[in-house]
């Protein structure tokens, strides 16, 4: 059942009225075929719309000329609304509530009840700041002016300091006791979808900090963006239920959001008792532009971090990628009586596929293997390197395709979560004879094209390599003649996608496999990934390209 809200909505000419959210959708605008029509001549003539989303109701502005303001934020896609929301459209306010609970019959903007204050941090950053010219009465008056400039002077050289996270949060803190004297001083940070988090706290000498906290408040500051100045806790009703606030004596308390043009990244609160301090509207003007500085410096300290980090990632990336490309071969072994050629290509800085041609010189054949671990990536490359690591032994010892492939998946099993495998295709060529027997462990079909332009699928024999303890892999012979071409490759080929969404597919491989057989391994390659780039246009690669591919040379023609 969707959520039950309502609107008051407050013209700048005329009375306030109210109207409920009902049906999918209501269109508001100064149009006259809208469900609201406001007669508010800055209005677009559809200006915004509330949209049922599921249970929730949710606010799209229509690309309105003056915007719409949701608790003083610019609305740029559509957010969802809950009661206590306040919307602003040109003159016009309109007010978020549950209809099922009571409702004061005059709701300020401005106020909570006579002892408690709430205006919006970006109309007091304006006046604080001195951006906006004030009319100086008196001498008192200009000393008192040019004083609150010095001190806002005084916050924005020590902020910008050079100091870490920890250090500024303190530095603030200093700064709040050292002009407005509070018991105690908390800072709340966004810590994401958990809420807020307390960063930093000080008290004075002689108290003992209770760590106030309100949600109530959290979710009037940090999150409407509204400075707070509750002149006694005890006489509001919306605050006087906070245990960790009453409680510890609090009883003056006044709030800032630390916000910046990007929003909120917290609130900063300071309290004290009656008898001690008693907040002012002017300690809020300060309080708000000290946190609007503040909130600056903690978002370029974050995303300095950010960039840090990045660049740590960039750095393990390109360690992983060295590794990974050592793996596959720069150059592979010489094979008498036939070409071979391997490449590969990520989708990502790391690849997760891997391939390798490994002669067995006393059984005289070869092992063909190429491989396409889940994921991608650093993990997929570090699984890559496991896979290889662990095929070694099987393969210097002799052993046939299927044994390969089930010692490879007990031990990838045993040594891996479940959500990591690998799909692959090994093969045993024997040279002289052409004989190929293989084993593929959920991987998609390989292509044995013929000299005549006939291609055969070979199917997988068992399951994801790593997927099941005791899989058991079946092994088929088969073998390749003259002119023959044998092409595994991975998934990226035929899953490559065109801007319709339709895959490239094997049909379409399979059909340049025919048209092209009997060119030169690279242009081969060469040709295929051009004419996979021209398919997925202006689409990304979903996952890595690697192919293999081994033709036997003519007789007749030694080519």
């Amino acid at each position: 059942m969707s959520t039950r809200l309502s609107l008051r909505v407050i013209p700048p000419e005329g009375d306030t009225f109210d109207r409920s959210l009902e049906g999918d959708q209501l269109l508001v605008g100064r149009a006259s075929d809208c469900d609201v029509t406001i007669a508010d001549r800055f209005l677009s003539r559809h200006h915004l719309r509330f949209v049922l989303d599921g249970d929730n109701w949710a606010i799209e502005d229509l690309g309105s000329r003056n915007g719409t303001l949701v608790n003083n934020r610019p609305v740029s896609k559509p957010i969802a609304v809950r009661p206590g929301d306040h919307i602003r459209i040109s003159g016009t306010k309109i007010s978020v509530f549950d209809p099922l609970l009571p409702q004061e019959a005059e709701e300020s903007w401005s106020s909570l009840g006579p002892h408690t204050i709430l205006k919006p941090a970006s109309e007091l950053i304006d006046t604080g700041s001195g951006t906006k010219v004030q009319k100086v009465a008196s001498e008192d008056d200009l000393r008192h002016y040019a004083g609150r400039l010095q001190l806002l002077n005084e916050v924005h050289r020590a902020l910008a300091s050079s100091v870490d996270l920890e250090d500024l949060l303190d530095l603030i803190l200093e700064k709040a006791f050292e002009h407005l004297g509070p018991e105690e001083a908390v800072i709340y940070l966004d810590s994401g979808d958990d809420g807020y988090e307390r960063a930093a706290v000080r008290t004075a000498a002689e108290e003992e900090g209770g760590y106030f906290y309100s949600t109530t408040l959290v979710e009037e500051v940090a999150r409407k963006g509204l400075a707070a100045l509750v002149l006694d806790m005890r006489n509001d009703e919306r605050f006087n239920e906070a245990d960790s606030i009453v409680a510890s004596g609090v009883r003056s308390l006044v709030a800032a959001p630390l916000m910046d043009a990007e929003g909120s990244v917290g609130m900063i609160a300071l309290s004290s008792r009656l008898n001690r301090r008693q907040f002012t509207e002017e300690d809020m003007e300060v309080l708000t532009s000290l946190a609007s500085a503040a909130a600056l410096r903690i978002r370029n300290l974050a995303l300095a971090d950010e960039a840090v980090k990045r660049r740590q990632l960039e750095q393990e990336l390109d360690l992983a990628r060295q590794i990974q490309v050592g793996l596959i071969p720069t150059e592979l072994p010489k094979i008498a009586g036939y070409d071979i050629f391997g490449r590969n290509t990520p989708s990502r800085g790391v690849s997760g596929d891997i391939y390798e041609v490994v002669p067995r010189e006393e059984s005289k054949d070869c092992v063909l293997v190429l491989v396409d671990v889940s994921g991608k990536g650093m993990a997929a490359s570090i699984l890559t390197a496991s896979f290889e690591a662990l095929a070694a032994g099987p393969i210097r010892e002799g052993c046939a395709p299927d044994e390969i492939a089930g010692r490879v998946n007990q031990l990838l099993f045993e040594r891996t979560a479940a959500a990591k495998y690998a799909t692959a295709f090994v093969a045993v060529l024997e040279p002289a004879s052409g004989a190929l027997s293989y084993a593929s462990g959920g991987h998609n079909a390989s292509l044995l094209v013929r000299r005549s332009g006939a291609v055969e699928r070979l199917e997988s024999t068992g399951t994801p390599l790593g997927l099941l303890a005791k899989a058991v892999y079946g092994r088929v012979q088969t073998s390749l003649g003259p002119g023959d071409m044998l092409l595994a490759y991975t998934d990226g080929f035929t899953e490559a996608a065109a801007p319709t969404g339709e895959e490239f597919g094997i049909e379409r491989l399979e059909e340049f496999c025919r048209e092209n057989r009997s060119l030169p391994l690279a242009e081969f390659a060469e040709i295929l990934e051009t004419r996979l780039v021209e398919f997925v246009g202006s689409n990304q690669f979903g996952d890595d390209c690697t192919l293999l591919v081994a033709r036997r040379k003519d007789s007749d023609t030694g080519t």
